[in-house]
């Protein structure tokens, strides 16, 4: 009789063909594979290097302009011409370049990663793809090269961490207040290569879209992926953007066995505030309320999505921003969305500059970099020191925090908004 598996060792086995368990290593065929301007460069002179004159699947690998999308500089776009003009040469189906949206955003709207699937991205928050229920996790440009020329990759099967959330979420709560909360409790390394799952009412609760956030952030605490088991709000997802596409959802067993189980109650979770410069060190927004705050971006994988766009919009409309508020759609269909909803036109009416999709300030890189000393509000992920400009602070929060603060020029409670 076979031992009782988690989500995440039932993927590993069925992508490796062999009856695995946490801590045991793997060789895996991979399901799907992604890179995008900041990491397939790299990707590819290795995948040469090693001297692979085809890549295995060219139906199977997924290249996505967005982190310097349009190009800011003449290194930047003489780059993304030769990964064009690999990304040719090699038959590469999936291709989006300049203005189609964030990677981790277009790998879900395009049903590129499925339920009980083994998805690898060249960038650490693939592991938002654990949304739907894949075994989604990230590597380094070598492996991704070696996944580029063989399809397969060596993998340790992670411990399990089960994440039971259970309340009811108040207005202007959501999932990156939930996500902040559990890395405030568990720490940047709380779950250091392990997966975690994600259980409970709240988490059946929360769309699809919140679901995605919960995943993204999964890496933030050193998880290698954040799976919240499919449903059938995972499946109409699926039906809506993919109808063609067929998959095979995996779920843990009733015994499965769990390195560790975190449950938390949100009946009186708050907005939260994770200031500068870990991700753990988050705060109640009481607790940093008025806070000086020289800008707002509201945008990035973990938050550029329609209903996030949504959220800030019904705080902002019919107001005006005190400081500069920086919008950056996650995908072309999330912007033409905003557009055909009015959304779009309440964020510009409000004052704040809409830039084209893709990741915007997130990485320090492009379209709304910080100068010294100054400190943004950030929808993101990531608040390391440097992360938006070489002396900027960022504070991470949600949209409806995010957009109560661009209000104030100040760090405000969205429940006052």
């Amino acid at each position: 009789m076979d031992a009782p598996r988690t989500i995440s060792e039932k993927i590993i086995c069925k992508a490796s063909g062999k009856a695995a368990s946490a801590k045991d290593f793997v060789l895996a065929r991979v399901d799907a594979a992604m890179a995008h301007d900041g990491t397939s460069v790299l990707a590819v002179k290795a995948f040469e290097d090693m001297g692979a004159s085809s890549v295995w699947d060219s139906h199977r690998i997924t290249i996505v302009f967005d982190h310097i999308a349009p190009a800011s500089t003449e290194v930047a776009a003489t780059l993304q011409k030769t990964i064009r003009t690999w990304t040719k040469s090699h038959g590469i189906t999936s291709f989006f370049d300049v203005g189609d949206g964030i990677c981790h955003q277009l790998m879900v709207e395009q049903g590129l990663a499925l339920p009980g699937t083994l998805v690898v991205g060249a960038d650490s928050h693939s592991c938002t793809y654990g949304a739907l229920g894949a075994f989604a996790t990230g590597v380094g440009a070598t492996d991704m090269a070696e996944v580029f020329a063989t399809g397969t990759l060596w993998l340790k099967v992670p411990e399990t961490l089960k994440i039971v959330l259970n309340g009811k979420l108040r207005d202007r709560v959501g999932a990156k207040d939930v996500i902040l909360n559990i890395a405030g409790i568990m720490g940047a390394d709380g779950a250091s290569y392990k997966a975690l799952e994600f259980y409970g009412e709240t988490t059946a609760d929360l769309t699809l879209e919140n679901r995605l956030t919960l995943s993204n952030m999964a890496v933030e605490l050193g998880a290698k992926a954040g799976i919240v088991p499919p449903d059938r709000k995972t499946f109409a997802y699926l039906r809506h953007f993919a109808p063609q596409v067929e998959y095979q959802p995996c779920y843990s067993d009733d015994n499965a066995v769990y390195a560790d189980e975190l449950n938390v109650n949100v009946d009186d979770l708050g907005p939260q505030v994770a200031c500068p410069h870990q991700v753990d060190n988050v705060k109640d927004v009481e607790e940093v309320v008025g806070t000086t705050i020289d800008q707002v971006f509201i945008g990035s994988c973990t938050n550029g999505r329609f209903e996030d766009l949504q959220e800030a919009a019904s705080i902002l409309r019919g107001e005006a921003v005190a400081v500069r508020t920086i919008v950056v759609p996650a995908s072309k269909l999330v912007l033409l969305n905003a557009i055909r909803a009015g959304v779009l036109e309440t964020l510009i009416q409000a004052g704040a500059t809409v830039c084209s999709p893709g990741c915007g300030p997130c990485l320090g890189a492009h379209n709304g970099v910080l100068g010294r000393g100054e400190a943004c509000l950030s929808t993101s992920n990531r608040n390391f020191k440097g992360r938006m400009g070489a002396e900027g602070l960022v504070y991470l929060a949600s949209p409806a925090t995010a957009a109560a603060t661009a209000l104030k020029g100040e760090i405000a409670d969205p429940r006052q908004s």
